[in-house]
């Protein structure tokens, strides 16, 4: 599994054109699932993601977390973070997980943040989506395990 992590002042997601979901402050989520990934690793990226420390407290020290600010979660699905560039020019996507296993993968995790009370928005899981942000810093962080 993998995430891609972005501190927001905003995100939102935009499908046919069409406004899908959207949040305030808090921080994009871009989650990818491989090949083998157990469904024991969400919940190492439930209990990462929820108390990161990456916003700032009142000495601008990154020491607060999505919990503390009370901020929102966009989710989006992103396969491409199986991607290997090693070779060629076309990145092979020979990791990612296939797409049924991948979205109830996808679906718990969502469900798990839910759980604990993060306010959680998300994108459609395979839909071809615009997504729209302003990086608060920049701050962005990668999560493997």
């Amino acid at each position: 599994m993998k995430a891609v992590i972005q501190r927001v002042k905003n995100a939102s997601v935009t499908i046919d054109e069409e406004l899908y979901s959207s949040i305030g402050a808090g921080m994009l989520v871009f989650f990818c699932v491989e090949k083998g990934d157990s469904a024991d690793k969400i919940d190492w990226f439930v209990s990462k993601i929820s108390s990161l420390r990456i916003f700032e407290d009142e000495e601008g020290k990154m020491n607060k977390s999505i919990q503390d600010i009370e901020g929102e979660l966009l989710i989006v699905s992103q396969f491409t973070l199986a991607s290997d560039c090693r070779k060629g020019t076309r990145p092979s996507f020979d990791n990612a997980e296939k797409p049924d296993t991948a979205q109830k993968m996808y679906e718990t995790f969502i469900n798990k943040l839910k759980s604990i009370k993060l306010p959680v928005k998300t994108g459609k899981f395979a839909a071809m989506m615009q997504i729209s942000l302003v990086n608060d810093g920049p701050v962005t962080f990668v999560l493997n395990k």
